[in-house]
């Protein structure tokens, strides 16, 4: 297996391992062409969402719009009921003109409506495949990179001094970077395809499931303040929505003594969850900007600017809610509802 890895890196070096700049430039070299790929697929995604974003607010416009001319049609219709000194007097006002113009109206609305719904779903679907194409084509480079660096410095460790270890370690930690950020592509892409399925969640099991799942460095503690709800909903997207929270507060928590609180308030119609760290915080400027994709304002290996993406997009897929308080250097609170 490991001769077989080093033929595969050695296509890319004249000289086969003896010169190990060589090595690092074809290592580069690589990278750069996933970087270029993920960087267009940042940019289509980016698009989308912009899209999307602008197509829901066509969608409310409209919408407001057909509200207006309802209120007109009722109005007609009550002025038809009334008596008939209560009525508008026939020379100044035309009841089937009237009825005639609004119901060509309504018809072209609605048709502008489902033609662009069409067009969205169109280029969704296209987005997605091109996520789920692009992701297969860079995971798979991706995991040979990884392996092949692991074996080398296997194999070479005592003879590489501290300058190439260090060096080694910054190629595996943005191959790990990458592969997070695939994996956030992927799951972002998922969110709106996977159907609805509403079951009965323990929230303190789903807590539990998540700490096995992610990495909790030893000085971060996450602790439930109190035995959380049971409710019914997608258990995909509750365990996204509570995982990319959950990991945000661990991956920006710069002090020594990291914890990260779980809590809940009940209200008559739905419970108001909580995630509370006591991390690097968040600027007042961006705190309108940390749940657009690809925004992410921490240079850490597992930083991917998706994580809040997806959340956003559970939380507005399901009518919910979600705001923050944040003071910098002193920590943030992620609030959002849960209807019961």
């Amino acid at each position: 297996m490991r001769s077989l890895l080093k033929r595969q890196i050695a296509k890319h070096l004249k000289n086969g391992l003896n010169h190990m700049d060589q090595f690092f430039e074809s290592i580069d070299n690589s990278y750069k062409n996933y970087e270029d790929q993920i960087a267009i697929l940042q940019r289509a995604m980016k698009i989308s969402s912009d899209e999307l974003y602008e197509a829901n607010q066509k969608l409310r416009d409209e919408a407001n719009r057909l509200k207006e001319v309802n209120k007109n049609l009722e109005f007609i219709l009550n002025s038809m009921s009334l008596e008939k000194q209560k009525t508008v007097k026939e020379e100044d006002f035309n009841t089937t003109d009237y009825i005639r113009q609004q119901t060509i109206e309504i018809v072209k609305i609605n048709r502008q409506r489902e033609e662009l719904l069409r067009n969205l779903e169109k280029q969704n679907q296209s987005l997605n495949e091109y996520a789920h194409i692009v992701s297969h084509d860079l995971k798979s480079p991706l995991r040979s990179i990884h392996t092949l660096i692991t074996f080398i410095r296997e194999d070479n460790d005592t003879e590489f001094n501290e300058k190439t270890k260090k060096y080694f370690t910054l190629v595996q930690e943005k191959v790990e970077k990458m592969d997070h950020l695939i994996d956030g592509i992927l799951t972002y892409s998922k969110i709106d395809n996977i159907q609805h399925s509403k079951e009965k969640i323990n929230l303190n099991d789903l807590i539990n499931n998540i700490k096995e799942i992610i990495f909790i460095p030893s000085h971060v503690k996450i602790s439930i303040e109190k035995e959380l709800p049971m409710i019914q909903s997608d258990k995909f997207r509750t365990q996204q929505l509570f995982q990319n929270l959950i990991s945000n507060a661990i991956n920006y928590n710069d002090k020594p003594n990291g914890l990260v609180q779980i809590d809940f308030e009940e209200q008559n119609k739905y419970y108001i969850i909580s995630i509370k760290d006591n991390g690097v915080g968040i600027e007042e400027e961006n705190k309108k900007k940390i749940f657009q994709i690809f925004q992410s304002f921490n240079s850490t290996v597992k930083s991917t600017g998706i994580g809040l993406s997806i959340v956003r997009k559970i939380i507005e897929n399901s009518n919910e809610e979600i705001w923050l308080e944040s003071e910098e250097n002193i920590g943030s609170t992620f609030f959002f509802t849960i209807h019961k």
